[in-house]
């Protein structure tokens, strides 16, 4: 199996671990009463590595995301990228939402340097990366063009130079292309895997598209209903460079015929260690424990 993955037996223990969650709560209060959206999360990524988080629809994955982002704090448990603990934003992730956000008065090119802006860095430090970005996602020759006359799914392009625009060592993404149609949304998973293969950077990807979780990522776990919990961590078995040939194949038929039983049926919790193997009821899901 030709992943990045496949040698993380070689790779120091922070890469091993570049994005770790232990035992990880959210728990919101409201008034006299609270709901426990996520209990005992356990995951590691590895540097470079492409991760997609699925499970029911508010099960808390976008929340899950938000506390890797510095943006939501867990109510226990921590959460660590590159060995420190989360305690806020961290400069070293890019984030994607599902609206792109973008700033509707500024032009391509403003939105994507937008970043440096903020912080207040000379455009000269960036511009050259901004324009190659633009080059890279199709967009060469719209730099002066505003969101309004954008499609959706080039406004999501936009928004993917705006997160890569500082060189992030990691890209959050929640949900990107959920309000794409199906066609764009293709052509915008073919533009990340590109990106990806470029840039290798270590992604947390969040999703409702099985499909799509499977032709990206590299590995997929699979969350609970709430309070969600991780119950399985599957590896996905297609090499890199990948492309959307291999949604053709039996094998990845056979793996989202899967992934598809285990989150209508895996409601329940399960003491999860990171890494282990996928949970698999014989008879339930075609596979075996």
């Amino acid at each position: 199996m030709d992943t990045i993955a496949t040698n993380l037996a070689e790779a120091p223990d922070i890469d091993r671990g570049f994005i770790r969650v232990r035992n990880a709560r959210k728990i919101y209060a409201a008034g006299d009463k609270s709901v426990e959206a996520l209990s005992e999360v356990n995951f590691d990524v590895a540097r470079g590595e492409f991760v997609a988080i699925l499970g029911p629809s508010g099960c808390g994955k976008s929340t899950l995301l938000m506390m890797c982002a510095g943006l939501e704090e867990a109510t226990s448990g921590t959460v660590e990228v590159a060995g420190s603990t989360v305690t806020g934003p961290h400069p070293s992730i890019g984030i994607m939402f599902q609206d792109p956000t973008l700033l509707p008065w500024k032009t391509v090119l403003q939105n994507v340097m937008f970043p440096a802006h903020i912080l207040g860095q000379p455009d000269s430090e960036y511009r050259d990366r901004a324009h190659k970005l633009i080059d890279m996602v199709g967009l060469h020759g719209f730099e002066t063009k505003r969101p309004h006359e954008l499609s959706g799914g080039m406004r999501q392009r936009v928004a993917i130079c705006r997160a890569l625009l500082k060189d992030p060592d990691i890209l959050l993404m929640d949900e990107p292309f959920s309000a794409l149609d199906a066609i764009t949304r293709d052509e915008m998973n073919e533009v990340l895997l590109d990106i990806w293969h470029s840039y290798a950077k270590t992604a947390l990807f969040v999703t409702h598209s099985i499909r799509e979780a499977v032709l990206l990522a590299d590995r997929v776990l699979v969350m609970t209903r709430r309070p969600a919990t991780v119950v399985a961590d599957i590896r996905v078995p297609f090499g890199r460079p990948r492309d959307m040939s291999v949604i053709e194949t039996p094998e990845f038929a056979k793996l989202c015929a899967q992934l598809r039983g285990m989150i209508e049926h895996g409601t329940g919790k399960s003491a999860r260690r990171p890494g282990d193997g996928p949970v698999l009821q014989p008879g339930r899901h075609g596979g075996e424990e």
